[in-house]
Order: C-alpha cells, then sequence, then structure tokens
C-alpha cells in the first residue's frame, strides 16, 4: 500500500568517498524526517514526532545491500522500521528537453505502481523491480543516464513481469497519441507469446 511508504529527504555521508546513506523508512505515517541535534541527525517518529527515537534491532535486510533497523519512540513507544541503502555515485537524469535534474528514486517508484494499480502484482514485488532497475541504473557507471534508457529498462522489465502493467506505462512514457500506436504494442506483446 504506497502511501504507507515513505522516502526520508536527508542525505547522510557514508564512510567512502562520495557515497551517501539514503533512508528509506516504513511507516504508517509516510515520510519520516530527520532532526539535527547537537552535530547529529535524528530520526523522528512517524507517529508522533518526537526526535527521541531508539535503535532496537539492526540487521542487513533479505538482499544484503541495505540495513534493517527497528526502532521504538521514547515518547510514545511505537515501532518503525527505516531501511539504509549505499547510494555510490550522485545520478543526474536528462530529461527529454535535455534538462539535467538528479535522480529521484520516488518517480520511478510512483510510475511503477500507477502501471500496477488493480494488478494481482503485490508491493513486495513492486519494491523488487525497483530495487533491481536502481541496480541496473547505477550499474552502468554514468553519472548522467537519459530518462530515454530508464524508460526502455522499466519497459523492459515491466513485460516480463505483467504486459498490462508494460502497456500502462508504455503509453504513457512513449505518448500513444491514438489507439492505432495502442493496438500495435498490444500486437507486439500478443506475437511473442
Amino acid at each position: 500500500y504506497f502511501t504507507k511508504r515513505g522516502i526520508s529527504i536527508i542525505m547522510i555521508p557514508g564512510s567512502k568517498g562520495n557515497a551517501y546513506m539514503n533512508k528509506y523508512v516504513f511507516g504508517t505515517r509516510g515520510i519520516i524526517f530527520y532532526e539535527k541535534r547537537g552535530g547529529r541527525e535524528k530520526m523522528k517518529c512517524p507517529f508522533c514526532g518526537e526526535a527521541n527515537t531508539k535503535v532496537i534491532d539492526s540487521r542487513p535486510a533479505d538482499d544484503n545491500s541495505s540495513i534493517r533497523r527497528r526502532r521504538q519512540c521514547e515518547k510514545c513507544k511505537k515501532r518503525f522500521t527505516t531501511y539504509e541503502k549505499l547510494e555510490t555515485i550522485p545520478l543526474v537524469v536528462i530529461k527529454k528537453d535535455l534538462a539535467r535534474e538528479p535522480y529521484d528514486r520516488s518517480k520511478l517508484e510512483q510510475g511503477i505502481f500507477r502501471s500496477c494499480t488493480k494488478l494481482p502484482i503485490s508491493v513486495g514485488q513492486i519494491m523488487e523491480l525497483v530495487d533491481s532497475i536502481e541496480t541496473e541504473i547505477f550499474n552502468l557507471g554514468e553519472k548522467e543516464v537519459s530518462s530515454q534508457q530508464i524508460g526502455e529498462i522499466v519497459m523492459e522489465r515491466l513485460k516480463q513481469m505483467d504486459p498490462v502493467a508494460y502497456v500502462r506505462f508504455a503509453s504513457i512514457y512513449r505518448e500513444f497519441k491514438d489507439v492505432n500506436t495502442f493496438m500495435y504494442e498490444i500486437k507486439k506483446i500478443l506475437d511473442n507469446q
């Protein structure tokens, strides 16, 4: 359920070079923010907003590419989970109009979630898909990636996962202007099955 997931907006310096740690936050109130106190950034509780939280459990996540931390609020005593994931290079996306903007995982998530609406695809499957697409994008080793490259990677992965999600994404990404273009894309899928 998408509104239960959020991504924090603070980047925390990592231990090597220009690496950063992104906090991917899973709570029932969406995005969780940080508050700076005494030179340290504190995780705010998604339920009451209190900055005093403590880590009660920390372990590698399922894919061993992130760290899962179970936290508890000192004020309301509710628990929530955060994930830390290493991002090795800052990535810039080149848009169709040649404008450049920082890579934003949430845009990728939103596009895929919209494509998978009302389909038998779990949130877990979608998050795994987003993780694998993001890994492929960062493995390109480029500092700048075109939105076209990202779109093609997403379409290829969605085509393998669910043809309806693929057609939905392609219709927006490729800006289908008429029914014939839409039918041509569906015919290509049917011919390959």
